[in-house]
């Protein structure tokens, strides 16, 4: 059986066809010998065709498809051309050597062509691969090794590409950032405790906040010329006026030692730097809010933006996190107690990072594991519609809070909660309308036009309508029939309402002129019996005076 060998190079598409495969016996060691030796592995190994792209962009879109395992029209093509035909009802006398086990499944599923890949096809690619530049005569030193170099870099750039708004490398990027600021400031606002208290020891028990406490070191600079004069300023600064005497009161009985006007700048620019630090991370923390509103705003609206940026860093990434199942989200961050017990025998932890919640804080000692677990479940699905979901919106992270809260209300009170299926048909039904809400805005003008143009049109089918039903007024149980069904009429065919009262009225015409003549008739053959009558009454009267005279 022949044996063809397929392989993708930067530049194109090349085909070979390996020789001596019996008397080799498809042995690898013997092969892998021979491949160093252009002359032997040349005996085996030949090409028969070669098909290169036609620009960088092709490349690249070759090679996408390749390792997404998807055969595209010109490697077929290349293929049905250079390989003999498979005829229907009969065993192929040759197979196709891949190194992609993917892309093989493909080709045999849309041309039956066989495919194998193993140890043997791998090692004689890598033979193809070695010897390239000899196979291809018209190709140039160097021009090989710069196909590669341009595919390799479009094809890592293109895989590097995402979308610019929901990479969460920036949201890990920030809350380590804004951890480690936490621990600098801290320590940063103790050393100036420490450092400021030479000169004013009093200050540490009056001010306790750091940042508060910065700013009012800077502002006082030596305690020696804080007076009454400074009042308003340091009120402003502190916040309260009582708390601001209280500080010049202990100024001037203060123990602390002088300072040098050096010691006392090195202080205040200490100081000042602490304060730009808060300041900054005040900024970062709004950063990371609005970062992971547009990245994962349900699990952000579900567990807080702080908790929920630890568990994508921690995971690697929101793809990680969504992949993770709920049992390994409620214990993400507490592995090495995990890991304690599970060797000592002992018990294993509750929580992880989602401890920092305020719905584990809130529950009893009793209900934490529970509610933990519930936790790290709806944590679960949040991160999966985040990740997931086409359209970013908050309903489901808000229906998902709304069970968590009903559930703490089960634990403490014992009201039954919703079922999951309820709340998550509600949700959707909420996304449905606020998505039909922004469609229905750019065409509410349109919908304006047409709804007046109807109304104008109903109101002339009404004109048309009434005209004759008041002419056919002369049999009230008719007219009042007749009316009944052009109502049913008007109900049924609205939108040929104008056409339909328009004919409706040609008919009611037609009813009213026969009407009319019905009367007419009637009246005629009443006067013509009267007449009848008169007649015969004067034939009597004649007759009777005869009989007198």
């Amino acid at each position: 059986m022949a044996l063809y060998l397929l392989y993708e190079a930067a530049s194109g598409y090349s085909l070979f066809l390996a020789h001596g495969i019996d008397e080799i016996g498809q042995n690898t060691d013997a092969v892998r010998s021979s491949v160093s030796d252009l002359n032997r592995f040349g005996k085996v190994v030949q090409l028969t065709a070669f098909h290169p792209f036609e620009s960088a962009l092709d490349a690249l879109n070759q090679c996408n498809s390749i390792s997404e395992g998807v055969m595209t029209d010109e490697l077929r093509n290349f293929l049905e051309i250079n390989l003999p035909k498979v005829k229907d009802g009969k065993k192929p006398k040759f197979s196709l050597g891949l190194a992609e086990p993917k892309i093989g499944s493909h080709i045999f599923e849309a041309t039956k062509i066989p495919c194998q890949s193993n140890d043997f096809v791998l090692e004689l690619i890598r033979g193809v691969r070695l010897h390239f530049d000899r196979f291809i005569k018209d190709l140039k030193p160097g021009d090989l090794e710069k196909a590669q170099l341009g595919l390799g870099h479009s094809y890592s750039r293109a895989k590097v590409k995402f979308n610019v708004n929901r990479v969460d490398n920036m949201v890990i990027q920030a809350i380590f950032l804004l951890d480690t600021l936490d621990k600098d400031v801290n320590s940063f606002s103790m050393r100036v405790r420490e450092w400021y208290s030479w000169h004013f020891p009093e200050l540490v028990k009056i001010v306790n906040d750091n940042y508060l406490y910065a700013k009012v070191s800077k502002f006082i600079e030596d305690k020696s010329t804080l007076s009454e004069d400074k009042l308003p300023e340091l009120t402003d600064i502190v916040g309260d006026e009582d708390k601001a005497k209280e500080i010049i009161e202990a100024a001037k009985a203060s123990m602390g030692q002088d300072l040098s006007p050096i010691d006392l700048i090195n202080v205040q620019q200490f100081a000042q730097r602490v304060m730009d630090l808060s300041e900054y991370r005040k900024r970062l923390y709004d950063y990371l809010v609005t970062k992971m509103n547009d990245i994962a705003p349900n699990l952000a609206s579900l567990i807080g933006e702080v908790v929920g940026a630890r568990l994508i860093s921690h995971a690697g990434s929101l793809t990680n996190l969504a992949k993770c199942p709920s049992s390994t989200l409620q214990i993400l961050g507490a592995e090495k107690a995990l890991f304690r017990a599970l060797k000592t025998r002992g018990n294993t932890p509750k929580y992880g990072l989602i401890f920092h919640s305020s719905f584990i804080g809130r529950a009893s000692a009793r209900n934490k594991g529970r509610m933990a677990r519930y936790l790290a479940n709806k944590c679960s699905i949040a991160s999966r519609i985040d990740c997931f979901a086409d359209s970013s919106t908050t309903v489901f992270g808000e229906k998902l809070r709304e069970q968590v809260e009903e559930r703490l209300d089960f634990y403490d009170k014992g009201v039954a909660p919703r079922k999951n299926i309820d709340v998550m048909k509600s949700a959707i039904e909420n996304t449905q309308i606020k998505e039909m809400e922004t469609e229905e805005v750019p065409t509410e003008a349109s919908g304006k036009k047409s709804k007046k143009k109807k109304s104008k049109a109903a109101a002339n089918g009404d004109g048309a309508v009434d005209e004759p039903a008041e002419t056919t007024n002369g049999d009230a149980g008719e007219g009042k029939s007749e009316k009944k069904k052009k109502k049913d009429k008007r109900k049924l065919d609205q939108e040929d309402q104008p056409m339909e009262d328009a004919n409706n009225g040609h008919v009611e015409e037609d009813g009213a002129a026969k009407q009319k003549k019905k009367k007419k008739s009637k009246h005629e053959n009443g006067e013509d019996l009267q007449a009848a009558s008169e007649v015969k009454k004067k034939k009597k009267k004649k007759s009777r005076s005869e009989d007198t005279d």
